[in-house]
């Protein structure tokens, strides 16, 4: 089976091309001229182009059997329409690669589709967050959101004409080795001496291993081809599940640090979203309020995200407990990679 890869030299894309590098194949990967190097290392061949060029698409295509497109722009102070221009435009051309080819195509959404205060709040209240749950209006200002939110209906969509059989994989925060956000940026917490707990420490992160995600992903490729559109949540690692003060700790523990436990009372994280939210107002308009919030959320809240449905029609079950996702984690922590996944 020919393989494409795009966002190959990402956090996602790297994992995928271990996995499938495991399993003896050779993937291609539609890269930056840059990351060539980086995919080649992981057994890929390396195409060089952009997800929004056409020609590119064109090159990287030919004879594929499937295209696993999770290149997007993540983190960054782009514009509306970057974000989409990348996230979207991207993932039309994929779209039309796979018909051109007749590849089945996995995409790589987020559950960002879904709203995101939002969801917790159902969290709380005992509810779960299925594949099926009524999406929830986005914050103007959360460009990565609306960008995949747009992006995936383009699949399904496009998949509802026919002749296009697509998938989307919607991982929550994703951390792992080769992560320069979530796991680059509590490793240099630790290492500054702190070990946060944020309110009681006692709810579950809402976030999942990438060796997880990838391995969702070879559970999709493998699964039969069928035409439309099907999505799955990947929220969770394999059991037991860390509560937030046992996943910080267990990051500690796997640096070798003794960091000093900083517990940080609710209110006061409240107050500092607030503050923060009102100076970066200033700043940008509007840009950063509800993603604050969001951020607020995510630390405080129990993971609302049901993985029942991947578990049901694609007998996946995540490879990696969560302790042993620290520990492979903490092995690395720069990506050559960049932002754009």
């Amino acid at each position: 089976m020919t393989v494409l890869v795009t966002g190959a030299a990402g956090l996602v894309g790297t994992h995928v091309l271990d996995a499938l590098r495991a399993r003896g194949e050779q993937p291609r990967a539609l890269v930056r001229d840059r990351s060539q190097a980086v995919v080649a290392a992981f057994g890929a061949e390396a195409v060089g182009g952009d997800v929004t060029d056409a020609n590119a698409w064109e090159r990287a295509s030919r004879g594929v059997d499937a295209i696993i497109h999770s290149a997007a722009l993540v983190a960054s102070h782009d514009s509306l329409d970057e974000f989409t221009r990348v996230n979207v435009g991207g993932t039309r051309l994929a779209i039309e690669a796979a018909r051109r080819t007749g590849a089945r195509l996995i995409h790589v959404s987020t559950v960002a589709v879904y709203g995101r205060a939002a969801v917790y709040a159902a969290g709380e209240q005992g509810g779960s967050v299925s594949e099926d749950y009524p999406l929830q209006p986005l914050p103007a200002a959360d460009y990565y959101a609306r960008s995949k939110r747009a992006a995936e209906q383009l699949v399904q969509d496009e998949a509802a004409r026919g002749g296009l059989s697509a998938v989307a994989i919607r991982p929550n925060v994703i951390y792992g080795e080769r992560d320069l956000l979530f796991t680059r940026r509590l490793i240099a917490n630790l290492r500054r001496g702190f070990l946060p707990q944020i309110g009681p420490g006692t709810n579950h992160l809402s976030c999942v291993y990438a060796g997880n995600v990838a391995s969702a992903i070879l559970a999709a490729l493998d699964a039969p081809a069928k035409p439309g559109f099907r999505a799955y949540n990947v929220t969770r690692d394999a059991p037991p599940p860390l509560t937030q003060r046992e996943f910080f700790a267990a990051f500690a523990e796997s640096l070798g640090l003794r960091p000093l436990r900083l517990p940080v009372p609710v209110p006061l994280i409240q107050i500092g979203v607030a503050v923060w939210s009102a100076l970066m107002r200033l700043i940008l308009p509007g840009r950063y309020t509800a993603l604050g919030n969001s951020a607020m959320s995510f630390i405080l809240g129990e993971n609302p995200y049901s993985v029942e449905r991947i578990h049901r029609e694609l007998g996946w079950r995540p490879p990696f407990d969560t302790r042993t996702a620290i520990a492979r984690s903490v092995t690395e922590t720069k990506s050559p990679g960049g932002a754009r996944a």
